[in-house]
């Protein structure tokens, strides 16, 4: 088993990454929570294929389990679910010694995220991540949002897990679409971290080698993130080099409106404002081409027709990044060496031009 530790000033937890794990979710929980209540939160693809066995195991570590399933998909991630989840842990009975664990991917790692930082104003939660997405960037963090309206993770906070498990063997019920978009985030944080990460994405060919190699990715990436976390847990500084390339995505996949997952459209923004930046100098000619080829190795899109559209930067000015009309864009002055740079919201078109 690896073992990644992240270490802040209010707590520190463990990040446990290990193809057995779930088979002893049980035991693992029972080192670090007491027995209580737990809400055992999944959605509607993760639930038929894991949730009844999960549920048992907690069942048989003395832990009382109210599951809850929530329909999968973006629409989840909504003030209205997290109102009806919270409900019906009220009436559950639960307390503020009780917990929440989020069972599934990074969509029911934010809501899960967002139910336990609300309830009671805080009580234990734990994520068991089964997707890619999760596994390699948002279960490790402590970052949990849900959407409002148009508006991707307007409402949020920072809520740090207890535990957090990490079996790549979930990974083996994901469609080829499902794992291929979490590789988006791997090759985003293996140009962050460049060395040996950003030469390992390079030889990943195809969907096979990231199941081959995903234990070794998660590792890899997870170990980046939390070092980023530990440094600048609230995002006030080198922890915003982890949006490479999101600024641009998230615009472009609520324009798709559910025709683009996530890791997709992170993948078209890590291309888009790579291209931008190399014209203009900031990033080195070829970087841009290095990046695609590693995205559209696995089928990774890199092109989109909404960027420069007029909704695409009406979704820019309410992004989070957005700092009194200002962004925060993230360019890489060379791979391992990520840079902010400062762009007016009102000079984004001219700066979005080929």
């Amino acid at each position: 088993m690896s073992q990644v530790i992240v270490e802040l000033a209010t707590k520190n937890y463990e990040v446990k990454i290990d193809k057995q794990l779930h088979k002893h979710i049980g035991e693992e929980l029972s080192q670090v929570w007491s027995k209580r209540k737990i809400a055992l939160l999944t959605d509607s693809n993760v639930g038929p294929l894991y949730l009844s066995d999960t549920e048992m195991q907690l069942r048989s570590a003395g832990y009382e389990v109210l599951p809850l399933t929530v329909p999968a998909g973006e629409s989840s991630k909504s003030l209205p679910v997290v109102g009806e989840l919270i409900s019906k842990m009220a009436s559950a009975g639960f307390t503020r010694g009780d917990g929440v664990i989020a069972l599934g991917g990074g969509v029911i790692g934010d809501l899960g995220g967002v139910v336990a930082s609300l309830y009671m104003r805080g009580i234990a939660f734990v994520q068991i991540a089964t997707s890619l997405t999760a596994q390699v960037d948002s279960s490790v963090g402590g970052k949990t949002a849900v959407n409002l309206g148009d508006t991707k993770n307007i409402v949020g906070s920072f809520y740090q897990p207890d535990l957090v498990l990490v079996d790549t063997t979930y990974l083996d019920t994901l469609s080829d679409r499902d794992l291929v978009e979490g590789y988006g985030e791997v090759v985003k944080t293996s140009a962050l971290t460049g060395g040996d990460f950003y030469q390992l994405t390079g030889t990943i060919k195809g969907v096979s080698d990231i199941r081959e190699q995903a234990q070794t990715l998660s590792e890899r990436a997870i170990t980046y993130k939390a070092s980023v976390v530990m440094a600048d847990e609230k995002e006030s500084g080198q922890r915003q080099f982890l949006n490479f390339g999101h600024t641009l995505g998230h615009a472009i996949e609520l324009l798709a409106h559910g025709q683009l997952r996530h890791g997709e459209a992170v993948a078209i923004g890590m291309i888009a404002i790579s291209q931008r930046f190399e014209r203009d100098g900031i990033t080195p000619s070829g970087m841009t081409d290095s990046l695609r080829d590693r995205l559209t190795a696995v089928g990774l899109p890199t092109t989109s027709p909404l960027i420069g559209t007029p909704n695409f930067f009406k979704h820019l000015v309410n992004d989070k990044k957005n700092h009194g009309g200002v962004l925060n864009l993230v360019a890489l002055a060379k791979i391992g060496e990520p840079i902010i740079v400062k762009k007016n919201i009102a000079d984004m078109p001219a700066f979005m031009e080929n």
